[in-house]
């Protein structure tokens, strides 16, 4: 039997795809969490096979607990699922450690199928997904400029942004630039907007 971890904050969502993959024979839903910061601890409760992971939830991201998942317990088979196809998420799901990476609109058969996959040793990309993030190519934004990026989203001035990330104001500034140079912006507010839309912070 592949025992499953399903991590997704809409309950009703979680629930219908706990009850559509509990119809497949060999497999069983033994753990439901609402927060990506409950996916290692119910890991570790509930011994699973395959971790069901949405990307948008509060605690951790999708992503963020993937990586900390693989890390944790690398035995554990990683399927990252997506509301949204943005190429740079697929990207950051595999450098975190998942296994597969489907959008949630995919037929229940599909992803049972994904699982069992997964656990043959297969990486199981959606195509189109796949195709997109090829045609986007590589997140140009270093560790740094992401990190000022995502401080800068809630309108901070570059006082607060320094004081926050413990740089200059003159480095925030910088990096600042170097953002909205590379993802041809014309201001920081789009430059969060355009690096949201790609999956890149």
């Amino acid at each position: 039997m592949i025992r499953l971890l399903l991590a997704e904050d809409q309950s009703m969502v979680r629930e219908a795809l706990a009850a559509l993959l509990g119809l497949e024979p060999d497999m069983e839903v033994v753990a439901q969490v609402a927060r990506g910061d409950e996916v290692l601890p119910a890991a570790r409760a509930h011994p699973v096979d395959v971790a069901l992971l949405d990307i948008e939830m509060p605690g951790l991201t999708g992503i963020e607990a993937a990586a900390l998942l693989h890390r944790e317990l690398p035995a554990v088979k990683i399927v990252v699922l997506t509301t949204f196809g943005r190429p740079g998420y697929l990207r950051s799901a595999m450098e975190s450690g998942a296994d597969a990476f489907l959008v949630k609109d995919a037929p229940a058969a599909q992803l049972a199928t994904a699982v069992r996959k997964v656990l043959a040793g297969e990486r199981v990309i959606d195509p189109t997904l796949a195709a997109a993030a090829l045609a986007e190519g590589a997140n140009p934004l270093t560790d740094r400029e992401r990190d000022v990026l995502r401080a800068a989203e809630d309108g901070a001035t570059n006082a607060e942004l320094a004081a926050a990330l413990c740089l200059s104001q003159g480095t925030v500034r910088n990096y600042l630039s170097m953002a909205i140079q590379k993802l041809a912006a014309r201001n920081r507010a789009e430059a969060v907007r355009i690096a949201r839309e790609k999956g890149w912070l």
